[in-house]
């Protein structure tokens, strides 16, 4: 299952926290000077003799010292070194075209070592982990060990242990890497009770390579969406720094309730917001990975996006719960349940569906072969739906799949009057439009010839070359039955239509009110 939805540019983000500098150039830690603050002439002196002392209310610690004491043996920093290729200092900006070649090698004049086999330079990375069982298995970010060719683990009592990964998920950013020896001081995630809002939490990792270094705050909110499909992270503003990624959050009982990941700043420095993978999704990757190597997740074969106040609207939904589906995978498993184009799935097991992204998330915990029962909206009537749950394939292999079939659709007849709605002056998808504006042989629908500007089509940003694939969910091939459905849609009454259209082979639903609303 896909997850279609607008980014929203995410100002200052840190998708990760971990350090890294390439041996080309080094790099010092400057700490700004203190900076003395002017006297004011108004100023008055106060004596702080004799003044109560204020006992800390119940329930907060007087200090974090005896947990501190008791978990940090089991956090480690991790230091990463790999080789630069060739094609990445090409990026550099004057490094384009330089040959990255060792001089001293063999036959380096004319005929000499290739770029994957010339001396590259080194890449240096460090990050934080920390230990989830006594005979070595370390839990981090995928980030802070992606592309190491080596890996050392260093404990807090300055022993030094090599590391190999044993298994890596790229779309949580975590990954579980192992150590030889032990029996090694350990922690236990917490998925059962969680901290609320506004209780204490405390970070221990690896910022800035100095290792050991500890911080403390509170959570600030659940749930928070950065962009990733299978995330709910923790806000808390313990303050956490590049090198505390894949370092603990721990409660005050020292429990781990989440991974460091992420933080929120204008200059990749802490400014107040960290984010932590939650400990019951990080158990629950780490296990697998430690069982497998791999992470196999739910998939029902749909491409789904979220409702918005439009969309909603359009369809004459009470809200915007649910998720609307844009596509169906040939042969998957909706498409063998019936799931169709333009449903609206409004709940999963029984439990109502939020949006497409708690659809993802919930359907990425099945497991193979599980059945889910989807109820849809479909046409204005609920259907109940049975689907037996696939293997999630993986990124790499849901884009080369690209979806649906390539064989051509059967020849239309061709509409030279092209009837005009909404704005849109939209023809059938004859050899001539299939030319004319690029489209592949699998594109069926009916293709946008014009848009008349000023018009709400216009202002949504539709353009000629787009494809209507649906119209108040019911298929389009040419323009008089754009025309016909637009045309019943407004006879109805109802403020708006709801087309599906397709750009550069992915469907997007645009609802297209008959009337512009002043603002």
């Amino acid at each position: 299952m896909a997850n279609m939805r607008n980014k929203t540019f995410f100002m200052g983000a840190i998708a990760g926290a971990g350090v890294a500098c390439a041996a080309l150039a080094g790099a010092g830690l400057q700490f700004p000077s203190a900076m003395a603050q002017p006297v004011s002439q108004s100023a008055q002196i106060f004596k702080t003799g004799g003044q109560p002392v204020v006992a800390p209310p119940a329930g907060a610690p007087v200090t974090f010292a005896d947990i501190v004491d008791r978990v940090s043996p089991a956090v480690v920093s991790i230091e990463t070194r790999s080789k630069v290729k060739a094609e990445q200092l090409r990026k550099v900006p004057g490094f384009e075209n330089f040959p990255f070649v060792n001089p001293q090698a063999p036959g380096a004049q004319g005929g000499g070592k290739d770029d994957d086999e010339a001396e590259a330079p080194e890449q240096f990375g460090a990050g934080s982990g920390f230990f989830i069982s006594s005979d070595g298995y370390i839990v981090t970010n995928n980030h802070v060990v992606e592309g190491a060719d080596e890996i050392t683990v260093k404990l807090k009592d300055d022993r030094e242990l090599k590391a190999k990964v044993i298994g890596r998920d790229v779309a949580t950013d975590l990954a579980v890497v192992k150590v030889e020896g032990g029996p090694f001081p350990y922690v236990d995630f917490e998925t059962a009770a969680k901290p609320r809002v506004g209780d204490w939490v405390i970070a221990i990792g690896n910022p800035f390579t100095l290792g050991g270094t500890v911080t403390a705050g509170i959570v600030s909110a659940y749930s928070r969406d950065i962009g990733d499909q299978y995330v709910d992270y923790i806000q808390i503003d313990a303050p956490i720094n590049r090198g505390n990624s894949g370092g603990p959050t721990f409660d005050i009982y020292g429990r781990v309730i989440g991974v460091n990941t992420a933080i929120y700043s204008p200059n990749g420095a802490y400014a107040g917001i960290g984010f932590a993978i939650p400990a019951d999704v990080a158990n629950s990757i780490s296990k697998q990975l430690i069982s497998g190597g791999k992470v196999a997740r739910g998939y029902l074969g749909v491409t789904i996006t979220s409702l918005s106040d439009d969309i909603a609207e359009s369809l004459s939904l009470p809200n915007k719960n649910g998720a609307y589906v844009t596509d169906v995978t040939a042969g998957g498993p909706s498409d063998r349940a019936g799931v169709k184009v333009g449903d609206v799935v409004l709940k999963l097991n029984g439990q109502p569906v939020k949006d497409n992204t708690e659809l993802t998330r919930r359907v990425a915990m099945a497991r193979a072969g599980d059945v889910l029962h989807l109820e849809v909206l479909r046409s204005g009537k609920h259907l109940n739906l049975d689907v037996k749950s696939g293997v999630r394939p993986s990124e790499t292999e849901l884009a080369q799949r690209g979806g649906g079939s390539d064989k051509a659709p059967a020849p239309v007849t061709p509409d030279v009057s092209g009837p005009s709605a909404l704005g849109l002056t939209v023809g059938p998808i004859d050899q001539a439009n299939r030319d004319k504006y690029g489209l592949p042989a699998k594109t069926q629908g009916a293709v946008i010839l014009g848009v008349a500007p000023k018009t709400p089509a216009a202002h949504r940003g539709l353009r000629a070359g787009d494809v209507v694939v649906s119209a108040d969910n019911r298929p389009i091939t040419n323009g008089a039955e754009f025309k016909s459905v637009v045309d019943g849609v407004k006879s109805a009454g109802r403020p708006s239509v709801l087309l599906l259209v397709q750009r550069n082979g992915q469907n997007i639903p645009v609802a297209i009110p008959f009337e512009e609303t002043k603002k």
